[in-house]
């Protein structure tokens, strides 16, 4: 963990800081309870695989054009009101879910989503581009530890979401649900639009258009590191994961909830560790020769998880075991890359730089969404675990591609 007593670190900063992690903390709450809530209540009216699938297509698609634009627009009129932009959005999202059932539609979900997709990207990027403006300028092993704790709490809590969610499924029904999120979310986002610093993140020189995408060899290969990576992981959890839990399992929605919360929680823990971790493993600061080597043992530990199942070991067994350790390996991946594209980020247009790459995050998470439902209801789960392992073997490419540039 960061130390937040430090005095290199400024009083301001440090509120700053907290108020940021606090605002993306609600927010993530909210988007993994919406999502586990989607999921679920749509399934339980007879919707398959592939159109819950489809519920979250323009919530990836928009999330792609919102990194790109959004770190233009935070460079241009700072970060504090993309985040509050983006906290408003997400109200608007919720709100959009509260309408008469026989209006709940997938053309009308699909609408709340989109909506729901640009507020989250929005939050995301400038809570990650305000790390970098508010860490010790120089001190890389305090940017590694800033960053690690913000996207690990960010997980934890969005596996408690996931929990949320399912449990108030069971408890109050699809729309008292949302309607608590709704009033929860709208109290941080009024004390946000009174609290959040105005000049946080605008950019000295006014950014052109033309800078929206990256000339950086390093940070291009990165980002397409980044966006196989994600494919490989959503391939499989977005929809596959939960109805496969909720089908071939028997499962209640509130064990497929309370599993998959149980997961992203200690996934998002082993992201806030991976510095101490890697610290003891490297001595050294992390580099892309070590991510390289963290995403091919997950492509072996996907390719193993896929093995048990086809051979019927017992499946439920080997999805408990085999995914524990495919989000350990993972988180710690996931960490390596945070801290590498802050790191990589130029001061004066670190909204930008994050903004393409969390944009390539985002066309990740699309093309596994979409595959996610098409494989899994064509071919079944294990090949869904098998698509994974040739998107990771893609994202490894890129990964060593990056490493052989001296930066």
């Amino acid at each position: 963990m960061p130390e937040l007593s430090s005095p290199r670190l400024r009083p301001s900063h440090l509120r700053q800081y907290a108020l940021i992690t606090g605002n993306y903390w609600a927010f993530t709450l909210t988007d993994g309870a919406l999502r586990m809530l989607v999921v679920l209540h749509f399934h339980s009216l007879g919707y398959d695989a592939l159109q819950i699938a489809l519920m979250f297509l323009f919530y990836e698609l928009f999330g792609v054009i919102t990194n790109l634009l959004g770190g233009y627009l935070g460079a241009r009129i700072g970060l504090n009101r993309t985040m509050n932009i983006g906290l408003g959005l997400q109200l608007v999202a919720l709100s959009m879910l509260l309408v008469s059932p026989h209006l709940l539609t997938v053309a009308w979900v699909m609408a709340a989503q989109a909506i729901s997709g640009i507020a989250k990207d929005l939050n995301k990027m400038s809570a990650k581009s305000a790390v970098k403006l508010l860490a010790p300028t120089g001190e890389d092993a305090s940017l590694y530890r800033w960053v690690a704790l913000l996207t690990g709490s960010k997980n934890a809590l969005k596996g408690v979401g996931f929990f949320l969610g399912g449990a108030l499924l069971n408890g109050f029904g699809f729309f008292t649900s949302v309607l608590i999120m709704l009033l929860g979310l709208a109290g941080v986002w009024l004390l946000s639009l009174v609290l959040l610093k105005t000049d946080l993140g605008r950019a000295t020189n006014k950014p052109k258009v033309t800078h929206l995408w990256s000339k950086s060899p390093a940070i291009n290969n990165l980002s397409m590191a980044r966006l196989f990576l994600f494919s490989a992981r959503d391939v499989w959890f977005v929809v596959a994961l939960p109805v496969y839990l909720a089908q071939q399992l028997a499962w209640q929605y509130w064990q497929v909830g309370a599993y998959l919360a149980l997961w992203i929680i200690g996934y998002g823990l082993v992201q806030a560790l991976t510095p101490k971790l890697t610290q003891r493993l490297y001595a050294a600061n992390v580099t892309a020769r070590h991510s390289l080597s963290w995403v091919l043992l997950l492509t072996t530990t996907t390719l193993l998880i896929a093995s048990g199942l086809a051979l019927d070991l017992n499946n439920a067994w080997v999805l408990m075991l085999g995914l524990a350790c495919f989000g350990l390996v993972f988180a710690v991946n996931s960490a390596i890359h945070s801290y590498l594209i802050v790191n990589l980020a130029h001061v004066d247009r670190v909204s930008l730089d994050l903004g393409y790459y969390y944009m390539a995050n985002a066309a990740g998470r699309l093309l596994g969404t979409v595959l996610s439902g098409w494989v899994f209801i064509h071919f079944g789960f294990i090949w869904c675990l098998l698509c994974s392992a040739l998107l990771l073997m893609a994202s490894a490419l890129f990964m060593r591609r990056l490493a052989l540039i001296k930066h």
